[in-house]
């Protein structure tokens, strides 16, 4: 491998899509190594596809309209994405029960499950996130 490229910490198995455990730790300057198990960051149980719109969210400084311009998404869909990352980062995302009740949310939170389990491609995602 050529030296100063780094690939992406992965956090979930690219086969049967559980988390990550870390076992080695190595300094590239010293060629130290440390072994052990080490928890991933939540962060890198993202999809790359969530770490973008993150890093999108983060630039905007939270801004949805800069967010929807950036990505030219609508607002349902920034905040959908939101919803999802957040949820995939353990925490429970607090939806009003009108919200709930309709089946247009319903549908969309389906869509992102399944993008989310790797069901659906997010291109597919998209386009079905789209047409809700």
């Amino acid at each position: 491998m050529e030296r100063g490229y780094r690939r992406s910490m992965l956090g979930r198995c690219p086969v049967c899509g559980e988390g990550l455990e870390v076992t080695r730790l190595h300094c590239p300057q010293c060629d130290t190594g440390v072994d052990g198990r080490f928890q991933v960051c939540k962060f890198c149980l993202l999809g790359r596809e969530q770490k973008d719109f993150i890093e999108t969210f983060i630039k905007a400084r939270g801004n949805i309209k800069e967010v929807e311009r950036e990505l030219g998404i609508s607002y349902p869909t920034v905040r959908g994405r939101l919803d999802a990352v957040i949820e995939a980062l353990g925490y429970r995302v607090e939806r009003s029960a009108e919200a709930e009740d309709t089946g247009k949310d319903r549908r969309r939170k389906e869509i992102l499950d399944a993008l989310n389990r790797g069901e659906i491609n997010s291109e597919q995602a998209i386009k079905l996130l789209r047409q809700a």
